[in-house]
């Protein structure tokens, strides 16, 4: 879970209809900023090599819930 997206939890809960618009550009401008805070990282593998992945690739696996 992002901030925004705990911020928008604590204050809205389930009422969020009247502030859609805005809560999803907060939640696509932090997006953005964390794909491109992390640029391409090398992450660790299990067997203790490095894969490099992108700063899109690295918001998938860490903010997007499992389908």
């Amino acid at each position: 879970m992002t901030a925004v997206e705990w911020l928008v939890e604590q204050i809205f809960g389930e009422h969020t209809e009247a502030w859609q618009e805005e809560i999803q550009q907060a939640l696509e401008m932090e997006k953005e900023q964390i794909i491109e805070a992390h640029g391409l990282i090398a992450k660790l593998q299990e067997d203790g090599s490095h894969k490099l992945i992108s700063g899109e690739t690295y918001y998938d696996e860490t903010y997007k819930p499992s389908a």
